[in-house]
């Protein structure tokens, strides 16, 4: 039987992972990227081959620069790469909350697809001076960026990452840090960020652990 997904799924639906390349280490984190696109895969009835992908990958990727790597797979299991260079180093972003609430529950969250307008359109019309919104859901639950994961130390020297349950999607850099012990999941409120004891990180895969500093210019508001 088809999956809910795969019926609801718009057309020309991808399911993609954002990977980081270099000469000397390849592509870093890149079973845990295969990991997850596999459960997606498995998710949205999707034909997935690890092999393919993986000499797809070898053949297409050079040995002299590093760079940003997008991996797409289509409802139809056709495979495509995309490559950039690799961003700069991030470091010290501004961050603030988004005027846009999430529903927890929408099973969306959980996997890293085309199907993301919401964080897309924010991410093109940052406030001045912010380099990263961060959402709360419709149970007042502090959740994700546009782009990264959020991590959190309360003055105690743990971090501390939302739970996929609230809305979040399991992120790369995210699992690897639950998995070495450098992070647990723990429920987080917004208020929070406004804790003079709170040291705020956000990040990806591709662009690492990034320091941040938080500004109060928003307020969430139901979708």
């Amino acid at each position: 039987m088809e999956s809910t997904l795969r019926r609801t799924a718009p057309q020309g639906l991808t399911l993609f992972e954002t990977m980081g390349y270099s000469p000397t280490d390849g592509i870093k984190y890149l079973s845990l990227h295969l990991d997850r696109l596999c459960v997606s895969a498995k998710a949205f009835d999707i034909p997935f081959s690890r092999a393919a992908i993986l000499d797809r990958l070898q053949s297409a990727l050079p040995s002299d620069k590093s760079l940003r790597v997008r991996l797409d797979l289509s409802l139809t299991g056709e495979i495509n790469l995309a490559t950039a260079p690799m961003p700069a180093a991030a470091n010290n972003w501004t961050v603030a909350i988004s005027d846009t609430s999430m529903i927890a529950s929408d099973p969306w969250r959980a996997f890293k697809s085309s199907q993301r307008h919401v964080y897309d359109l924010k991410r093109a019309s940052l406030p001045a001076q912010i380099d990263e919104l961060l959402f709360v859901n419709t149970r007042g639950q502090l959740t994700e960026g546009t782009i990264t994961n959020v991590f959190v130390d309360l003055g105690d020297g743990i971090l501390r990452t939302p739970p996929v349950s609230a809305g979040v999607l399991p992120g790369i850099l995210r699992r690897h840090l639950i998995e070495t012990g450098q992070a647990r999941v723990s429920s987080l409120q917004p208020d929070v960020l406004k804790s003079e004891s709170t040291t705020l990180f956000v990040g990806n895969a591709l662009r690492g652990v990034i320091p941040c500093v938080y500004a109060n210019v928003c307020n969430p508001t139901p979708p």
